[in-house]
């Protein structure tokens, strides 16, 4: 069985999040991933993280649906209204991709 969010996999992100995103915040959703919420919890297949202003800083909030846990993680990037408030991680088994609300497909 493959492992939800396996950092052998590709990984990217949308073009409206590297367009309102800096680099470094979006590496810091694929840290995260890799070395704070893997094997603490079993991670879902989509994951979200709210961005929220913490003294001018970034903290990335973390939560996924279903599950109680919930986590913030202080990072030391300033904080801008212009980045977006919410961003998802989305594994589709093959190819994990980092992207905005709007971004994600309604079926």
């Amino acid at each position: 069985m493959l492992e939800t969010f396996d950092s052998k996999k590709s990984r990217y992100a949308s073009v409206g999040v590297v367009s309102s995103l800096p680099g470094e915040l979006i590496d810091s959703i694929w840290y995260i991933i890799d070395l704070d919420l893997k094997g603490l919890i079993p991670l879902d297949n989509i994951l979200s993280f709210d961005l929220i202003n913490n003294d001018g800083r970034v903290t990335m909030h973390f939560s996924q649906e279903g599950s109680e846990v919930e986590m913030g993680i202080d990072l030391p990037f300033g904080f801008s209204y212009d980045f977006p408030q919410e961003v998802y991680a989305y594994d589709d088994g093959n190819r994990q991709t980092i992207l905005l609300p709007n971004e994600i497909r309604q079926r």
